[in-house]
């Protein structure tokens, strides 16, 4: 997954056509850790259709103030530019809630005019 650690190559990378996943996290939340052995075959299992990036919320205060990203992991579509869904809950999220969130990224993002 490719990690963003600049403002910048976070609004290029969600600037695309396609539908980007950009999921907010930090080294030491237990939640985050919990998820980070699904996201490969994730990242998998929808390649061609959703492009992940990560971002350390720590690593980029004023963005992720700027995005309200309040709680972690937070999960957050994006197509040009524009937020579509986010995807963010106080419980610890199971893989199928991320797989009904992803579903779901790119149905508004299918609806939206390319």
């Amino acid at each position: 997954m490719n990690m963003i650690t600049t403002d910048e190559a976070f609004r290029e990378a969600v600037a695309g056509d396609g539908v980007t996943i950009a999921i907010f996290k930090t080294t030491w939340c237990k939640d985050c850790h919990y998820i980070e052995p699904l996201m490969p075959e994730l990242e998998v299992n929808y390649a061609g259709r959703i492009h992940f990036v990560q971002i350390d919320r720590d690593d980029l205060p004023d963005l992720c103030s700027e995005l309200n990203i309040l709680g972690i992991p937070s999960f957050i579509a994006f197509k040009q530019g524009r937020e579509l869904i986010r995807f963010v809950s106080k419980l610890r999220k199971t893989r199928e809630e991320i797989e009904q969130f992803l579903d779901r990224a790119i149905q508004v993002g299918e609806a939206l005019p390319s």
